[in-house]
């Protein structure tokens, strides 16, 4: 019925289109973030409201993807492919001429919504497309994508909102959304696949979109509104709980399934897709904090702070030709040992940071810490899929990626969390020994000129001091989240190669 040895016209063409598309996807996730005040400014609202151009983007596309291997079933890879392809780049025109903050939102959501099934989709096709001996390389290149784009997203976010205006941020997604939907489509006419018409699951998709959402609103707004302080958080939640236990129930018990969760039978799908969620939300983190105590601990400017967080992306880029073309000859959990051993080794160090620290020593931390990136997401990836039959790529591959998004947003409002909440505990601990009649205090308040102000630049210290110790405390528990993911990792078992999709492996 299928062709197993379809191959496009011209294999790099395919491979630039998709990977374009995904890197378009993947920058969009994070290019707005330092935009927001211009934003704000512009439609006449609060910064805080503005917040919502992020969240509902990652709501809306954190439903979308857990739907990827229904849609595929339903109209095939290349159809669905080149479709949220081309509705991307129309929700970014229409993000760009937004004339209000309500119409902003609802574009975002729309964009956020046809995105889901685009990196998923780009995974099965570069799979389906490339000869099993050199289907590492395809997977090595977009782990590329994956890293590169966030970091490459607010440095041109805000290069393009400082030089341009804001609506240019989602206008240059339109041109590049259109030669990769074109390009996709020529090179992949003739590739076959087989459809089907899955029975709509509509108990799944409403409880998946009240659940999924409610969680996502309570993981992006949580810090903001004091948490379970805050009757709309609490409120949020507890529907959020609901909907996602009646999804669990009857995901597992309907006989069609909107989403597959029996894709976890494969034992290394399972353990795969958990060193995945974990690894990818402690490598969040860690993204998320540097910059923020760069600033906040060190004075830096965002654009120094950019600077000395970017060597991260360096070593991926240059290692992901041999990462590709290698990895597969090695048992690729020593590969992702390695990865988790370095990126928890990093975390160490970081662990004994202090407030004079200087750029070099940050950057270099950096620069290490992307020897592990570069060697975790291909092996991690490959791992999960690699016991997938070729008809579960796509659906295994957006579970997956939802999980993995899932596992970023607990990082981003865990990590925040925990590092203001620990700073004021220590903040109160060292303000315990600052009396006025201690005389180590007297003598910092002398030194300091010994007026008002001096108290208050005292106070100052303290903070900062609190602050530095809970940073070093939360680098301190990502290291160990690192080394525990090494175990996670040696419970998959060999062999490790990831199966064609659809149209390269036999269809239903």
């Amino acid at each position: 019925m299928n062709n197993p040895q379809f191959r496009p016209p011209n294999l790099a063409l395919s491979t630039v289109g998709l990977s374009l598309a995904t890197f378009m996807q993947v920058l969009d996730t994070t290019i707005a973030n330092v935009s927001l005040p211009t934003i704000a400014g512009n439609l006449g609202v609060s910064v805080n409201q503005s917040t919502w151009v992020i969240t509902s983007f990652a709501v809306s596309n954190a439903i979308a993807l857990p739907l990827t291997g229904f849609l595929t079933r339903r109209f095939g890879e290349t159809k669905l492919f080149v479709w949220s392809t081309l509705l991307f780049s129309l929700a970014s025109f229409l993000c760009g001429i937004s004339q209000s903050m309500g119409m902003l939102i609802l574009f975002r959501a729309i964009q956020g919504a046809v995105a889901g099934p685009m990196y998923p989709i780009t995974q099965s096709l570069l799979i389906s497309i490339y000869p099993p001996a050199k289907r590492g390389m395809a997977i090595a290149l977009l782990a590329m994508v994956t890293v590169v784009a966030p970091i490459a997203g607010p440095i041109l976010g805000g290069w393009i909102t400082d030089n341009y205006t804001w609506p240019w941020i989602f206008f240059i997604n339109v041109p590049i959304g259109i030669f990769a939907s074109m390009v996709v489509l020529n090179q992949m006419q003739g590739r076959p696949e087989r459809l089907e018409r899955p029975k709509m699951d509509y108990v799944g998709l409403v409880t998946l979109i009240i659940g999924v959402g409610a969680l996502q609103v309570v993981l992006d707004k949580g810090n903001d509104e004091d948490w379970f302080n805050s009757p709309f958080i609490v409120a949020t939640a507890i529907v959020a709980a609901i909907g996602l236990a009646v999804f669990l129930i009857w995901e597992f018990t309907d006989k069609d399934p909107i989403v597959n969760l029996r894709l976890f039978r494969h034992r290394n799908f399972a353990f795969g897709t958990l060193a995945l969620m974990l690894g990818y939300a402690a490598f969040f983190a860690i993204g998320l904090l540097v910059p923020q105590w760069l600033q906040r601990n060190l004075g830096y400017t965002a654009t120094w702070a950019g600077l000395a967080t970017a060597p991260l992306g360096v070593l991926p880029v240059l290692l992901t030709v041999f990462v590709g073309r290698y990895a597969p000859r090695f048992d690729l959990r020593m590969l992702a040992t390695l990865a988790f051993f370095v990126m928890g080794a990093t975390s160490f160090v970081r662990a004994d940071f202090y407030i004079g620290v200087d750029f070099r020593h940050v950057a270099l931390v950096q620069l290490i810490q992307g020897l592990g990136v570069a060697f975790f997401f291909m092996p991690v990836l490959t791992i999960l899929l690699s016991d997938l039959q070729p008809n579960e790529i796509a659906a295994g591959s957006g579970l997956a990626t939802f999980l993995r998004t899932l596992g970023g947003s607990f990082a981003a409002s865990i990590t925040n969390f925990m590092w203001d909440h620990r700073a004021i505990v220590h903040h109160e601990q060292l303000g315990e020994h600052l009396t006025p009649y201690d005389p180590a205090t007297q003598a910092a308040l002398a030194q300091l000129g010994g007026t008002s102000s001096a108290t208050a630049q005292l106070n100052q210290m303290v903070t900062l001091q609190g602050y530095q110790i809970s940073f070093n405390e939360v680098f301190h528990a990502l290291g160990w989240i690192f080394m525990a993911l090494i175990v996670v990792v040696w419970l998959a078992r060999p062999p490790f190669t990831a199966k064609a999709g659809p149209a390269a492996g036999g269809g239903h």
